[in-house]
């Protein structure tokens, strides 16, 4: 084959690429799209789910508020499409594995796909912690802090940015075991260095949830205590991990 004829067809072949991925990215972004078309007519009471730890923290009769002028309407749609983003999850996680599968050899595979799924998995785990423990303890101190001289009613757009702050601190706080498996896998990192600096990352845990929640020790510990946990866990399963994806030259 002459240098023109590879050239040729090494640029159809990153086109044909490039068409499949737009292709995988439209699929996953009609699946968001169909379950976020589905999900509008009852955007009202998905913002309420969200708003529930907050409300129930509150003197009963307590409202939020909106002082924006479409903000009563903008905010439960972000809420929305944040729920249809994680319900279509599977199918946008399945379009990036198709992708990215035909190119990898079998002791790759099973590297990629277990992380994908795990990740997936963990950082809803965080997620949910959030939602039904840590919302509970953050806004019962903060409502029972508050003087009594003071209506607390919260705006719904201040209130979506906090907990969508918090949603994502705890689940990358979740993928802590992620981080340590991967580091080990592709050895940028001993498993030996990772425990030697662990009073290092004991510190950093809690200077990181210093800084993301609200200045209080509790919520605080709720941040802290889980990624050290985490970080022991990933400690503990990375070596099971490399051993079970080795390619077949490393056994050898």
């Amino acid at each position: 084959m002459s240098d023109e004829q590879q050239s040729t067809s090494e640029g159809d072949s990153f086109i044909s690429h490039l068409v499949e991925l737009r292709n995988r990215i439209m699929k996953a972004g009609l699946a968001v799209i169909v379950v976020f078309l589905c999900l509008m007519p009852w955007a009202g009471k998905i913002y309420d789910v969200l708003a529930h730890p907050m409300m129930a923290a509150l003197p009963a009769g307590s409202k939020m508020i909106a002082t924006g002028v479409i903000t009563p309407f903008l905010i439960p749609v972000k809420v929305t499409l944040l729920v249809a983003f994680i319900i279509a999850l599977p199918v946008v996680l399945y379009q990036a594995w198709a992708f990215v599968a035909p190119g990898l050899y079998e002791h790759e595979k099973k590297l990629i796909a277990p992380l994908v799924v795990s990740s997936s998995l963990l950082f809803v785990a965080g997620v949910a912690f959030c939602y039904f423990f840590v919302f509970g303890v953050i806004f019962k101190f903060i409502n029972e802090f508050a003087p009594k001289s003071i209506m607390v009613a919260p705006d719904i757009e201040s209130y979506f940015g906090f907990v969508m702050t918090l949603f994502i601190a705890f689940g990358i706080t979740f993928e802590v075991p992620i981080v340590v498996i991967v580091l080990v896998r592709m050895g940028l990192v001993s498993l030996e260095k990772l425990r030697a600096i662990r009073p290092y990352v004991i510190v950093g845990a809690f200077v990181i949830a210093a800084v993301v929640t609200p200045p209080d020790i509790m919520s605080q510990l709720l941040l802290a205590v889980p990624l050290c946990l985490l970080y022991e866990a990933g400690l503990l399963v990375a070596p099971l991990f490399v051993r079970a994806t080795q390619a077949p030259e490393e056994t050898a």
